[in-house]
């Protein structure tokens, strides 16, 4: 593997990728706490004073016991006078401001006596460490009680976490690194896998299985590609029978052809009745032979899509049954019957040419492959927003199995081939495309030991 292939490579990418955010986590903690440490840490004071304060009011029955204690567990001082002055309490702390005899400090809290509310909160600068300082004041009845507490300077606790991260990127880098190894080993393993077994089954070999993984990403792929192998199978098998079917169909028309163009040329050349009668069998077979050639290149255009469609307004009874007269032969020689029930009209706007195609096509199915009564029915009705064409044989039925498959190009109902007394066996392949092509909704039902139903619906 070159570089610019390990650069892209998912094991590349996923450590890089979780590397990296791992370090932008770490940055992103150091900047925090450098920028918000201190905000933090002064809003977490604040907070502790107003709860102290809070506290006063619940437990103003026992002060002085109240002070001691809230003073050494939160390392405020706090003094409690009267409205005159009175002093009441004082726990005077290392620092604090309220025994500061400069101006300023009496000056706030002397104003405390003239507010109307009962609350006040001044941010200070303690002059004597160089550090912010906070004065709450709270009225209690005609008493009031303040408290002063000191934010101690945060750097030496803003180096100590730097260092601490420092080291901590190292050990992050570290573990991201060797996760996010293990992590896409365990994904690219199976990737690698599946990637080799396609390649094989792309040469040719259908006999490999992807296996699945615990991934759902991968075992939802491998289960894909098992499908996608198995349609191969599939469509090989059917490919198979194609050529063996088209080979019979191809095969039976040139021996016959070649028999009786012999027998013409050695034996009935001067008797004019048996040499027509021969050469008519050649005529008739090499129809034959004309026809299964159209329906492959009919197919082939089909699915290329290199026939346009010739839409057009056109009564659909009119040509349907000029396509059952065709068919009138097998009646007078084989004795079929074609049962036709429909509206006097059927307006609708298709290919004509293309449409006349799919009927005589299913017409032509349902006679190779109906019952003992020879019958094949024809039924045509009216359904919103246009009309339903029905192609009904009596014949012995198609499982659900098979039935998924009949308008395959490559399936045959019958793996043993018996030569059809009309079309070739591409007819439902040819089907499926001029109705798809068209957006015309088609499908079949069948019951087994009493007949298939062919059906497709046609717009106004």
């Amino acid at each position: 593997m070159n570089i610019k292939s390990k650069k892209n490579s998912f094991s590349f990418k996923t450590t890089l990728t979780i590397t990296l955010f791992s370090i932008f986590i770490i940055l992103f903690l150091y900047l925090f706490q450098k920028l918000y440490l201190d905000y933090f840490y002064e809003v977490r004071k604040i907070d502790q004073v107003e709860n102290i304060a809070n506290k006063i009011k619940d437990n103003y029955d026992d002060l002085s016991s109240f002070f001691s204690r809230t003073s050494s567990e939160n390392d405020v001082c706090i003094m409690y006078v009267t409205e005159v002055g009175g002093l009441l309490y004082n726990e005077n702390m290392k620092g604090c401001l309220l025994n500061d005899p400069s101006s300023k400090i009496k000056s706030l809290m002397e104003s405390m006596y003239s507010r109307e509310d009962n609350t006040a909160f001044y941010k200070i600068n303690n002059p004597i460490y160089n550090v912010k300082s906070f004065l709450f004041g709270l009225r209690v009845g005609s008493e009031y009680i303040f408290i002063n507490s000191q934010l101690e300077s945060m750097d030496a606790t803003n180096k100590v976490l730097q260092k601490q991260l420092v080291y901590l990127l190292i050990v992050v880098i570290t573990f991201s690194i060797v996760i996010a190894y293990f992590v896409s080993h365990s994904i690219t393993k199976p990737i690698f896998e599946i990637t080799k077994k396609a390649k094989k089954m792309g040469s040719g070999d259908l006999s490999v299985v992807f296996e699945r993984s615990n991934i759902s990403e991968i075992d939802e792929l491998s289960d894909t590609l098992n499908y996608a192998k198995n349609e191969m199978v599939k469509t090989d098998d059917y490919r198979r029978d194609l050529m063996a079917n088209v080979g019979h169909d191809l095969k039976t028309p040139l021996t016959l052809i070649k028999s009786y163009a012999e027998m013409v040329r050695d034996i009935t050349f001067k008797d004019e009745e048996k040499r027509n009668e021969h050469l008519n069998v050649i005529i008739n077979e090499s129809d034959r032979l004309n026809e299964l050639v159209n329906d492959i290149i009919e197919l082939s255009k089909l699915e290329s899509s290199a026939n346009e469609l010739v839409i057009e307004q056109y009564d659909l009874i009119k040509e349907l049954k000029a396509i059952i007269n065709k068919f009138e032969i097998l009646e007078l020689t084989e004795n079929y019957n074609f049962v036709f029930t429909g509206p006097k009209e059927a307006l609708i706007k298709a290919d004509k040419k293309k449409i006349n195609q799919v009927i005589y096509n299913l017409i032509g199915n349902a006679i190779n492959y109906t019952g003992d009564d020879s019958t094949v029915y024809i039924n045509v009705t009216k359904v919103k927003n246009g009309f339903q064409v029905e192609v009904i044989d009596t014949g012995k039925g198609i499982d659900e199995e098979t039935i998924k498959h009949v308008w395959n190009r490559y399936y045959k109902t019958e793996k043993k081939h018996k030569r059809n007394k009309v079309g070739t066996g591409l007819g439902l392949s040819i089907v499926r495309e001029i109705l798809e092509a068209h957006g015309f909704k088609y499908g079949v039902r069948s019951t087994i030991g009493k007949g298939t139903n062919f059906y497709f619906t046609l717009g106004k």
